[in-house]
């Protein structure tokens, strides 16, 4: 767990960076951007996909792990619809008035009112961080050593098979054009 609380804190320094960076996941594959969400994997959806991998769950087990998928998907569900808000809000802003010579101050203040809402964007990313981070943690209190250590390593093969789809489907054979 230690080896994701750092790539967590390297995240925040790089959203400081370059937000646009994270959330466009340009350093993964075409399949791994595919399932990104908010610059990195939706918590509740890693636990549909971990769930099988884990047995045998005692009873308390599963609801601890079904209660935590479904608060998951709710943060998950709250973040996007703030971060769908933010981009109709930066929007609107954008095509606010005219952008003729004359309205130079105008236009000014436009984009500073934007730059100001893009900064909201880092925060969204830390937010989702954040439920990624705890989800994880929450997990490994639920789970028994072996069991948590089975599921990273589930997790782990999971990424890695989403990288050998990208590179199968890149190498696909196409008819021409």
């Amino acid at each position: 767990m230690a080896h994701y609380d750092a790539l967590f804190r390297m995240k925040s320094v790089a959203a400081k960076s370059d937000v646009f960076h994270l959330v466009s996941g340009m350093w993964k594959t075409p399949a791994e951007r595919c399932f990104m969400w908010m610059g990195g994997f939706r918590p509740s959806e890693l636990l549909k996909i971990l769930k099988p991998q884990l047995e045998p769950l005692t009873e308390q087990q599963v609801m601890s792990v079904d209660n935590l998928q479904h608060s998951s998907q709710q943060a998950e569900d709250a973040l996007s619809q703030g971060m769908e808000a933010l981009q109709q809000s930066l929007a609107e802003t954008l095509a606010a008035g005219s952008l003729g010579a004359s309205n130079v101050a105008n236009y000014m203040g436009h984009m500073a009112m934007a730059m100001g809402k893009l900064g909201m964007l880092e925060n969204f990313v830390h937010q989702a961080d954040n439920l990624r981070q705890q989800t994880l943690q929450q997990m490994s209190r639920i789970l028994t050593t072996r069991q948590a250590a089975r599921g990273l390593l589930a997790m782990g093969d999971y990424f890695s098979r989403l990288r050998a789809l990208s590179s199968l489907w890149a190498a696909r054979p196409r008819e021409p054009a």
